[in-house]
């Protein structure tokens, strides 16, 4: 494990350079949300009634959303962001009332203008989606795995609540709600709220949100959904015939919320579920309140990709009840979820298990630097997003640095005082929001106690991967790491020690391998490990890799079929982008990526469509 202390010349460094670089953040960083056009830091929006109906033959949600106001300082007009909304009409306390829709703004969307008189507590407004709406993917019957409904979900984070509701749509602005959603009657649909079990014979359902929460945690799907029972509190939704396998997968979600709960605290949410969705999700999975989006590709039958859930459970605490106040404060949503997240895993699976996710960890977060640029602010943790896409900071660093900077902090004041201030900084700041320098003198005011040793500055206001960054123990990859150097010496694969090897081992195994392999050698694993017909989705999107890269042309049907049904973006943009290294995988990409677009969410549609056509 590498030493928790810098050289003398770099502490020295840091020391004098930090500082400058802080005030430097603090200079070009506002603290206004810049990517919500919306006044709801003056005016309160603390409800929301949304009553809507979901038009699948016309691909659109429409209804009316019901805002209630608090407007203490009566001002003249409330203003919320949309996105390719048509605007019917909006009403004051009933009254109809005229309204404004400005240009758009790029990423933003056009402000919704409302005059409001005084004593205003009620704006209505009738509303319907547009073809445009980014938050929405609309499935074809074909494109599911019963083949015989349509299905819809929402993916309403980082700004996409606006594409399908006239909101506030920041992270740092909270409120309750209650909804009807009208459905077709043979299907079911659920919400980030208190969920039914089972379709009714209406096609209509309620839903409550008793808990306050921000709209990028606004969450509806419809489909042909079925419910199973882990436990009292939780349990988990699929498409009827994909309900055994993840409830087999998911058996011990049940036993996550207990471990979660001892390390930080009650689960304050009432029940948590996770929805599995059909394969076009572009993310690992989605932390919607009581109800977990989660891609497919976790499903492996062994149970061996289910830390993703303790990482959406984990949300539950880092996240959705302490919250990152702007997109660019993203790093106190997910890095405290990787720690929390590992935690967990080392809790159920044991400290050397741990240390193999930490590692991994590590090495994408090298892989994250080296892509972006040591150098680059966008490798800071506090970020500067202002007049861009928020998604653009949606990457490792906010992750992986974020976690090892909690390491850090553990390894350095001991894991029995980082654990209290964990569960305390939960518990003082539930369900509110946290900017990076209020953490950062909390974090000084509760744990470091005015300690200057581990300069903090380095790793907020600074980029690439500090000099103290802490490395986990690496017992179990090291015999990885001779089991790999056999094999690249002559070894015959069979001859390999990986009896009992999780996935993480054969992930490091295969992501340490010369890059290409010979025809030969990739034949030679292929047939002793079936890598082809790997049933793990993180091993069989990192075999194809290796495949275009070696040219290994017998794992191109199996690609072809992985490409054509798996939307999550962190497997489809790597290997497409292995793909556009030489001119015949450009041709292949270009021509996978025309075939099997449609199979995307809109967001991965749009960010392979620039990776694709950049040349």
């Amino acid at each position: 494990m590498r030493k928790l202390m810098l050289a003398g010349c770099l502490a020295a460094a840091a020391a004098c350079q930090q500082p400058a670089a802080k005030k430097e953040a603090q200079a070009l960083l506002p603290a206004k949300d810049t990517h919500t056009q919306s006044n709801a830091d003056s005016i309160r929006l603390p409800h929301l009634d949304l009553d809507v109906a979901v038009d699948f033959d016309r691909r659109r949600i429409g209804g009316v959303a019901t805002w209630t106001v608090e407007n203490p300082h009566k001002l003249p007009a409330l203003h919320l962001d949309t996105y390719d909304l048509t605007i019917d009409s909006v009403l004051v306390d009933g009254t109809n009332t005229a309204f404004t829709l400005d240009s758009a703004v790029q990423y933003l969307g056009s402000r919704l203008n409302i005059p409001l008189t005084p004593e205003a507590t009620k704006v209505a407004i009738w509303y319907k989606t547009g073809a445009n709406a980014t938050a929405l993917q609309w499935l074809e019957p074909s494109q599911t795995l019963g083949k015989k409904q349509p299905f819809l979900y929402t993916q309403s984070e980082s700004i996409y609540a606006r594409s399908w509701i006239p909101c506030a749509d920041g992270p740092g602005i909270r409120f309750r709600y209650d909804a009807r959603v009208k459905v077709p009657k043979q299907l079911l649909a659920l919400m980030s709220a208190e969920n039914p079990r089972e379709r009714n014979d209406s096609g209509i359902y309620h839903f409550k949100m008793e808990q306050p929460v921000p709209a990028y945690l606004m969450a509806l799907a419809a489909g042909d959904i079925s419910f199973a029972a882990i436990d009292q509190r939780t349990g988990v939704y699929a498409e009827p015939a994909m309900l055994q396998k993840a409830r087999y997968e998911f058996e011990d979600v049940g036993k996550m919320v207990g471990a979660a709960e001892a390390l930080y605290g009650p689960y304050r949410w009432g029940q948590y579920d996770v929805l599995v969705l059909p394969p076009g999700f572009p993310l690992g999975g989605m932390e919607n309140p009581r109800l977990t989006f989660c891609t497919p590709t976790i499903i492996a039958g062994d149970r061996s990709l289910v830390s993703l859930v303790a990482h959406e459970l984990a949300h539950s605490w880092s996240g959705n009840l302490v919250t990152n106040a702007t997109w660019n404060d993203f790093w106190l949503n997910e890095g405290f979820t990787v720690y929390f997240e590992r935690r967990i895993m080392e809790s159920m699976m044991g400290a050397d298990y741990a240390d193999m996710l930490w590692e991994l960890g590590y090495q994408d977060l090298e892989e994250e630097v080296a892509a972006i640029g040591k150098d680059s602010k966008d490798t800071w943790l506090k970020l500067h997003l202002e007049g861009r896409d928020p998604d653009e900071g949606l990457t490792s660093i906010a992750y992986e640095k974020g976690a090892h900077l909690l390491r850090l902090l553990e390894e350095s004041k001991g894991r029995a005082a980082m654990d209290t201030f964990l569960r305390t900084y939960f518990d003082s700041h539930a369900f509110k929001t946290m900017d990076t320098e209020q953490f950062l003198r909390y974090l000084d005011g509760h744990l470091l106690k005015g300690d200057t040793t581990l300069h903090i500055d380095a790793w907020v206001y600074g980029p690439g991967i500090p000099e103290n960054c802490p490395r986990a123990p690496q017992a179990r990859f090291k015999k990885v790491d001779e089991e790999r150097a056999r094999f690249l010496e002559g070894a015959a694969p069979a001859t390999l020690s990986t009896n009992g090897w999780t996935s993480h081992e054969w992930l490091h195994f295969l992501r340490k391998m010369p890059r290409p392999l010979t025809y030969a050698q990739m034949e030679q694993l292929d047939k002793t490990f079936g890598f082809t017909q790997s049933g793990n989705s993180e091993v069989a999107d990192l075999w194809y890799i290796m495949s275009v890269a070696a040219v290994y042309k017998p794992a191109y049907p199996a690609m072809e079929a992985f490409l054509s049904k798996v939307g999550r973006r962190k497997f489809l943009t790597p290997l497409y982008g292995e793909m556009m290294k030489t001119p015949e995988g450009t041709a292949m990409a270009r021509n996978l990526f025309s075939k099997y677009r449609g199979n995307y969410h809109p967001l991965a549609q749009e960010s392979l469509g620039k990776l694709i056509n950049k040349q």
